[in-house]
């Protein structure tokens, strides 16, 4: 769809009052670096300049921008609610958010309150006979948190259309395995850092030094086993290595050293005669591991988990700790985000969706959703031409990938049937941990209860307010939230060119996605199951380890790179974004030449869109910790590495042999 035939219709007559198209803004640009040199900076340095990082941030970039955005929106339509008549009525989505979000910026009653909310829970962990662990771990794992082993239900992988219970990995502590594993300085920095919070935790709800030493000893102890016997990063990107169904007499007799029956039915979940094992390793190891551990081990571990989930709840001496360690230690912020940002995150994410209702009442015109239905499907189109022109390909796997790309499910804005909250009780008289955990069993049973029910395939997994976007494989869907959907990634005011370059790369980077090393695993229908023949399967990996090498030879810090196995899906799907947007751009031109506004081309405008996408200032600490945890590369990454596979970008801005930019046609990595 031509965005200018949108807005003024077949007869020529303005739908919407706007002034001619806008151009790129160009003191985002840096015109004293050559964008054959580094393009990133050429065309973000501007941006980069005006935007310096404040201290309560450890990146910041347009993309956080949208979300700040999203934020003052939320906010101002959060504490209006307060004079809204429903938000007096006991069980209204008014009232309920409107009390959560009072009860978060009440820190006089938070501080007052200090560690009593969570003492309830020390004080049945410390009384527990570890010997009914999973009596104990039932009641962690209903809304607590997920210590020694997840478990939830969710997709059959391989029959979509069924859930089935999935017992996964234990979460760490400081989020990645190789904090534990590698040794060298800036572990060993966050490492002392984790001691001083584990400790810290701890003190804070009564433990005296010689207990708080033992405690951390544990701790530690604990999870560094768990790191060792933790899946990769590379590892969790298979799925194939991710589903291994057992029925439960299996895992009675592999895992026999824990009372599985025991635990599901203090859950609530009756009758269960099968369960995915999502590591079997991991599994292994732990039931070879319970046995050696003594119950004030297992009892300071469940203590620690238990006080540091909910710390985010609690007093500011907790807060504090917490921002201590996550906040200026691992990721390198000066200061916390004011309270009201932190207290508008609770009702924001568990009442996501009456929020989200009232955002896209307010924030979200009917003429968003309509443009975006229509370039959605240019960009299936012109997906449709790649596949068809791929010279690697298979005219039979070609004929399956086709099949695919139709059955798309497009998901935009906001969901058609808005979640029931009616079931969870806001309660001021009770504390702020005591509501939020009331909430959190909620929905863990409500996510147990899925079990016996067909997949809903309608459900969003983000709220409508998200500045994100999804491709789920099982469902073969995407969703692009009305939080994604404004400027500068989104705006009727600008020209076609940058729409495509900024919004439109979004969408056929989620497109794309169903094609990435993962997606293009699943059919379909959503069942993991090859459809590839062979040698296009193997042509594909040729493709998919050349590109995983490009920025695997990246250095994102002294003697650090970037890890191009972890971050392919996403390379994948940025590079087939790009490349797709544009001949939907193209096709949207139907023959005609784009205008140059501002002395800019058209095709200068689509990459200039591109890379003001990933503009952003980031500290030294949160680029370690990405490059650990993030599957996504560094923006400067998605823009420089990315473009060098590009020929239409070369001819842009002459970018020729001899620049740093350019790459030499038989070294380029072209996939979709």
């Amino acid at each position: 769809m031509n965005i200018r035939k949108f807005l003024f219709g077949a007869a020529g007559l303005p739908l919407m009052a706007l002034a001619a198209p806008h151009g790129i803004d160009k003191s985002n640009l840096d015109t004293s670096v050559n964008p054959g040199e580094n393009f990133y900076l050429y065309a973000c340095g501007g941006w980069q300049k005006k935007n310096p990082l404040t201290p309560e941030y450890s990146r910041f970039g347009t993309f956080d921008q949208l979300r700040e955005n999203a934020r003052v929106q939320l906010q101002d339509l959060i504490t209006k609610l307060s004079d809204n008549p429903e938000a007096a009525v006991k069980g209204t989505n008014a009232q309920k958010v409107s009390d959560l979000y009072t009860m978060g910026m009440d820190s006089v009653r938070l501080n007052k309150e200090g560690a009593a909310p969570v003492m309830p829970f020390v004080e049945k962990i410390n009384s527990a006979d570890t010997k009914e662990l999973a009596s104990l771990l039932a009641w962690m794992h209903n809304g607590i948190t997920g210590s020694f082993f997840n478990t939830g239900v969710g997709t059959d992988s391989k029959n979509s259309v069924r859930n089935i219970m999935h017992i996964g990995e234990v979460g760490l502590g400081l989020g990645d395995r190789d904090y534990y594993l590698e040794e060298n300085e800036t572990n060993a920095k966050i490492l002392k850092a984790y001691e001083k919070y584990v400790k810290r935790m701890v003190e804070l709800v009564g433990y005296d030094e010689a207990a708080q030493q033992r405690v951390w000893d544990n701790v530690i102890s604990l999870e560094t086993e768990f790191a060792k016997n933790k899946m990769t990063r590379e590892e969790r990107r298979n799925p194939q290595l991710r589903y291994n169904i057992r029925s439960m007499e299996q895992i009675r007799k592999d895992y026999g050293n824990f009372d599985w029956d025991r635990y599901f039915a203090e859950l609530g979940v009756e009758n269960l005669s099968e369960a995915n094992i999502v590591s079997t390793r991991f599994m292994d190891f732990l039931n070879s591991y319970l046995p050696t551990l003594s119950p004030q081990q297992i009892k300071d571990y469940l203590v620690f988990e238990a006080v540091s989930d909910s710390s985010g709840v609690l007093s500011d001496d907790f807060q504090d700790a917490n921002f201590e360690l996550f906040g200026k230690v691992m990721s390198g912020k000066e200061e916390q985000e004011p309270r009201w940002k932190r207290a508008m995150a609770i009702p924001n994410s568990m009442l996501g969706e009456a929020v989200g209702e009232l955002y896209v009442n307010k924030y979200f015109p009917n003429e968003n959703k309509e443009y975006m239905v229509g370039l959605v499907e240019n960009l299936r189109k012109a997906l449709g031409k790649h596949i068809d022109n791929l010279t690697w390909m298979s005219d039979e796997t070609k004929g399956k990938a086709r099949e695919k790309l139709a059955t798309f499910t497009v998901k935009i804005g906001y969901p058609d049937k808005w979640k029931d909250y009616s079931a969870i009780t806001i309660d001021p008289s009770k504390s702020y941990l005591e509501n939020v955990y009331n909430a959190s069993v909620w929905y863990t049973q409500d996510n147990y209860q899925k079990l016996t029910k067909p997949v809903d395939k309608t459900e969003w997994h983000m709220t409508p307010q998200t500045v994100n976007a999804y491709y789920n494989p099982t469902t073969n869907e995407i969703c692009f939230p009305a939080g994604i959907l404004q400027a500068p990634y989104f705006d009727l005011s600008a020209d076609d060119a940058q729409n495509y370059g900024a919004i439109g790369v979004v969408i056929g980077h989620e497109m794309t996605h169903g094609f990435d090393d993962q997606g293009r695993q699943y059919d379909k229908d959503g069942n993991l199951q090859n459809w590839w023949l062979e040698e296009d399967a193997e042509r594909f990996n040729k493709l998919a380890d050349g590109l995983v090498a490009q920025f695997d030879a990246v250095e994102v810090a002294p003697d650090v790179h970037a890890n191009g196995r972890f971050t392919l899906g996403e390379n994948i799907a940025d590079q087939g974004g790009l490349r797709v947007a544009l001949t939907a751009y193209l096709d949207s031109l139907e023959g005609k030449e784009g205008e140059v506004i501002d002395g800019l081309t058209p095709l200068q405008r689509f990459y200039l869109a591109y890379a003001n996408v990933w503009a952003g200032n980031i500290r030294p600490e949160e680029i370690l910790s990405r490059t650990k945890t993030d599957p996504h590369s560094l923006g400067e990454n998605r823009v420089n590495v990315t473009l060098r596979n590009i020929e239409p970008f070369f001819e842009a801005f002459g970018i020729k042999e001899g620049d740093k930019m350019f790459r030499p046609e038989e070294e380029r990595i072209v996939i979709w």
